[in-house]
């Protein structure tokens, strides 16, 4: 008998080495593969796959109604009055359709059959991989005159779908709450999921959808949700949104629009079907330099991108060349558009619906269906071509617009070369008001970008030299709202971040060559700290948007307030934080407002000996000192409250907070005057003036 192998390091490798997990527990172990990660933007996922399969009813026909309500205790609930969820026993599981659905990886009714003609969720895993991922989650389903429930825990039932009473409506509630074990920050943000089913709303016509904040609910009469339908029949007075769009993709052309001034009137809308793929394209070009094109697939939104945005981009460009050629529009010494030239300004839904749609990767960021890109470029290109012929004025418009966008990626290139010859940018000379770090590890290399050579000289002192460095803005950077890549390179503040950073920019950035993975912007906690911050944030989401989506960029929340009383100092971070210190019954005689800076000990008033000599109560005084900037902090206050990361607080930015800023930028920054004046006319009253 032969003897057996063993492997080199003397492990034995056999069968009993294979790991087969069962159920849900794939989705427990990896939750990242089916929702892309367990941070915030996965913790709304849970929400966008429960909205997503009403919604699908809704496209069907069978749904008119969706209610998405945010409950105490971290709870969604999403009801929706389409035919409910099957619950009939399933032949090959053996138990009931509605606990195979939520128990049961890639099962569900869109795999085939007349169920769903189209549909945004086709993997069967949605509601499935919810459930695995909630330690609490509940479905009651109304259908053919019997209401029934089933709860379960982490993917487990608690018990069989049971009949709990008589109904006369139909359609399917689910309530989740995410498992803490897999979500360490539970916090859902009512502003995400408006603008989530906003997009839905505009895209489903004649679909009425609505959102209540219930979350501050105090249910001292001990009501009862599961006695109504929708929360919104219990009659309280809670927050809520409701939309219903019958305008389709031209309403959501206006609403992107609304704060910006289109180069022409005419909405471009197209709605045909190819090759049983359902093509619908609305766009407009306004006065601008950035491109905003919002892919849809089966309502799904592939921020991604995919096949179908792959052939509309084609189709434009060569849209566009061949009518500008045809109209001699461009001299032939200027070549030919590239796409960027013609995206320039652009803001473009794109919606396709295909009956057997693959997505790449299970989060559905990225269409992967070839015959959508044929279909998109076909009719669009026919449709288009028709447009500019029977609009010469607005074609016009059209193709001066990616003119000037063309001659000004010329001389921005141009420039640029400019700039790498002189090797301001590859060149290995950091800038000078750079305080770089020991470390050459991106990974745990901290940048701080401080208001000011103040603030920039107590965090070199009270820094930690190892990881982290220091770059001192002086004044507010160049409104790069309307600038364009030679203008930028020509500010010294800006050229001196892009070295700092090391990843270049524009065509030649490489995200590889990032020397920190960590951007903290430290401005003042005032106006001109906000303005410097916003513009900050804009630049980033112009021009290095790969690093927002990376996770690199931070905004420090440095203490408003340092509160001393005797010798016991704390600080607070708001002014809520600031009363919980003091407590609310403490006499306005016994607290001393601070004015000047703090001592070079950090003392914010200095003690006389005759203030010590008078004993404990004179001792108990409370002194508050209000700090306006970052300079007035000594490097330890600094580096006890805004750079240790033992006690600091960040706040990390993504893509949506850099967007939301670049929005109220083009607000508050651009031409236009009457968005402006409304904007500022309906903020006002939530200013808040320190003085």
């Amino acid at each position: 008998m032969a003897k057996e192998k063993k492997v080199k390091n003397g492990h034995h490798y056999d069968a009993s080495d294979i790991s087969v997990l069962e159920g849900l527990d794939p989705v427990r172990r990896r939750p990242g593969m089916y929702i892309g990660t367990t941070g915030p933007e996965g913790m709304h996922h849970l929400v966008w796959e429960i909205f997503d399969n009403s919604r699908d009813e809704a496209m069907g026909g069978f749904c008119d109604d969706i209610e998405v309500v945010l409950l105490p205790d971290n709870r969604i609930r999403v009801a929706d009055n389409g035919r409910g969820v099957p619950i009939d026993i399933h032949k090959k599981t053996k138990v009931s359709a509605l606990e195979t659905v939520m128990t049961t990886l890639h099962a569900g009714g869109k795999f085939g059959g007349e169920g769903y003609k189209v549909s945004g969720g086709l993997h069967g895993v949605g509601a499935s991989v919810v459930n695995a991922l909630s330690i609490y989650c509940k479905a009651e389903v109304h259908k053919d005159g019997g209401k029934y429930i089933q709860e379960y825990s982490q993917g487990k039932k608690k018990a069989s779908v049971k009949k709990i009473g008589f109904s006369k409506l139909h359609g399917t509630i689910i309530t989740f709450e995410p498992d803490r074990e897999v979500f360490k920050d539970i916090k859902f943000d009512l502003n995400t999921i408006i603008n989530h089913i906003r997009q839905q709303a505009y895209l489903v016509k004649k679909l009425k959808v609505s959102i209540i904040d219930a979350r501050e609910w105090d249910n001292k009469k001990g009501l009862d949700d599961s006695d109504v339908f929708y929360f919104r029949d219990l009659g309280l007075e809670l927050p809520s949104t409701s939309f219903y769009f019958e305008g389709g993709l031209i309403s959501l052309i206006k609403y992107y629009n609304k704060f910006q001034k289109p180069i022409h009137d005419h909405i471009f809308y197209i709605e045909k079907e190819l090759d049983n793929v359902m093509v619908e394209i609305a766009l407009q070009y306004v006065d601008d330099i950035v491109d905003r094109i919002i892919p849809f697939a089966n309502n799904i939104h592939t921020a991604e991108g995919g096949t179908h945005v792959t052939g509309f981009r084609t189709a434009l460009t060569r849209t566009l060349n061949t009518y500008c050629k045809k109209n001699e529009m461009m001299k032939d010494s200027e070549g030919g558009f590239t796409g960027d030239d013609v995206l320039e300004g652009l803001t473009c839904v794109i919606s396709v619906k295909l009956r057997e749609i693959q997505f790449e990767g299970q989060t559905k960021a990225k269409l992967g269906s070839m015959e959508a890109q044929g279909a998109v470029g076909t009719i669009f290109g026919e449709a288009f071509t028709n447009f500019l012929e029977e609009n010469p004025d607005e074609a016009k418009a059209i193709i001066n617009k990616s003119i000037l966008a063309l001659k000004a990626r010329k001389a921005a290139k141009a420039a640029k070369d400019s700039v790498l010859r002189k090797g301001a940018l590859e060149g290995m000379t950091l800038p000078g008001k750079l305080a770089d770090c020991q470390s050459k590890s991106a990974e745990e290399s901290e940048l701080f970008l401080v208001e000011g050579d103040s603030a920039g000289g107590s965090a070199k002192q009270g820094r930690d030299r190892r990881t982290q460095a220091i770059l001192p803005l002086k004044g507010k950077i160049l409104n790069v709202e309307r600038a364009r890549i030679d203008k930028m390179l020509a500010s010294k503040e800006i050229r001196a971040l892009v070295i700092a950073l090391g990843t270049s920019i524009g065509d030649t950035f490489d995200l590889e060559k990032m020397r920190y993975h960590k951007i903290i912007i430290a401005t003042d906690a005032d106006v001109d700290g906000a303005h410097i911050r916003t513009l900050l944030l804009t630049l980033f989401y112009r021009y290095f948007k790969q690093v927002v989506d990376a996770g690199y960029i931070y905004i420090a929340q440095p203490p408003l307030y340092k509160i001393k009383r005797g010798k016991e100092i704390s600080y607070a971070y708001s002014d809520a934080e600031k009363i919980k210190i003091i407590g609310k019954e403490t006499d306005v005689s016994e607290i001393q407002a601070v004015e000047e800076a703090p001592t070079p000990e950090g003392v914010g008033v200095p003690i006389s000996p005759e203030e010590e000599s008078v004993g404990k109560e004179k001792s108990s005084k409370i002194h508050i000192q209000r700090y306006k900037g970052l300079g007035e902090m000594n490097p330890e206050e600094l580096w006890e409250t805004t750079m240790d990361p033992a006690h600091r607080v960040l706040k990390k930015v993504n893509i949506d907070d850099a967007e939301e800023a670049n929005k109220v930028f083009e607000i508050l920054m651009g031409s236009e005057v009457p968005p402006r004046k409304s904007f500022i006319q309906s903020n006002a009253k939530l200013a808040e003036i320190d003085i």
